[in-house]
């Protein structure tokens, strides 16, 4: 049977307003969010809460899988709830190198895809860890020790709000200049001289991200999404005893 190429979501259209609306609320400075920070059936569904806590409890004893990442073997850190069990998750392990080459080899592309791209991916993945807000509470509240609320906002909205605040500036301060231009320079004899330049961001390499156990993705959003939408791939080493909250589980196994 002939194959099928997947359908090519142009993520920037969806959410250009949403980067639009972040933009305007980092020059205004006003209260804006969109991301509910109350973990409210009003807000997120009236099944939300139950199948995120279902989607985490999934997760506990059983492989992490990362696609694309590079895997020589397994590694089980120290995850362990202060409410009196163990995670037992155990997640894929690489060397170093192994991680840098994968990263090098995203760079060119990552860099060709542009400002607009780059921001509407980013978008769209803090759209999907909102979906996922109520699994990610249970991986922050049981890696951290924090109260399921406190869990949910921090963990959640909350860092989603950082990490969209970090795309809005990364993104307009890429967009402040034109990308093309014709350069004309009148000439005292002949016609003018004229060049048509284009103007490409580059980023400044590759990032890496030491994530905390206290407040991993409150902590790590910031970073992690100014890194992306300016170009530069980012790798991540979680805290031993914060993995789950660092890997973002609902995004990584593409369930919401």
């Amino acid at each position: 049977m002939p194959q099928t190429t997947p359908e090519r979501i142009d993520f920037f259209t969806r959410h250009r307003r949403l980067l639009e609306q972040a933009v305007a609320a980092t020059e205004s400075r006003e209260h804006w969010t969109p991301y509910p920070e109350s973990p409210s059936k009003a807000f997120y569904g009236e099944d939300a809460a139950r199948l995120g806590a279902q989607a985490f409890r999934e997760q506990l004893g059983a492989p992490f899988e990362l696609p694309g990442h590079p895997e020589a073997g397994r590694v089980a850190p120290a995850e362990r709830s202060p409410y009196g069990f163990a995670l037992d998750i155990t997640y894929p392990q690489a060397a170093p190198d192994e991680l840098l080459a994968v990263a090098k080899a995203a760079a060119g592309a990552w860099r060709t895809a542009g400002p607009d791209v780059r921001a509407g991916v980013a978008a769209e993945i803090l759209g999907r860890l909102n979906a996922a807000s109520f699994e990610i509470a249970g991986a922050v509240q049981h890696t951290t020790g924090q109260a399921f609320v406190m869990a949910f906002q921090a963990g959640g909205p909350h860092a989603q709000d950082r990490g969209l605040e970090a795309v809005a500036y990364a993104w307009s301060e890429q967009k402040r200049h034109a990308s093309t231009a014709r350069w004309s320079k009148p000439q005292r004899k002949g016609d003018p001289e004229v060049l048509v330049k284009t103007f490409t961001p580059v980023g400044r390499g590759l990032s890496l991200l030491i994530a905390c156990n206290t407040f991993p993705t409150w902590n790590g959003y910031p970073g992690l999404f100014a890194s992306l939408v300016t170009g530069n791939p980012v790798i991540v080493k979680p805290h031993p005893g914060a993995c789950c909250p660092s890997r973002s589980p609902s995004v990584s196994r593409g369930r919401c």
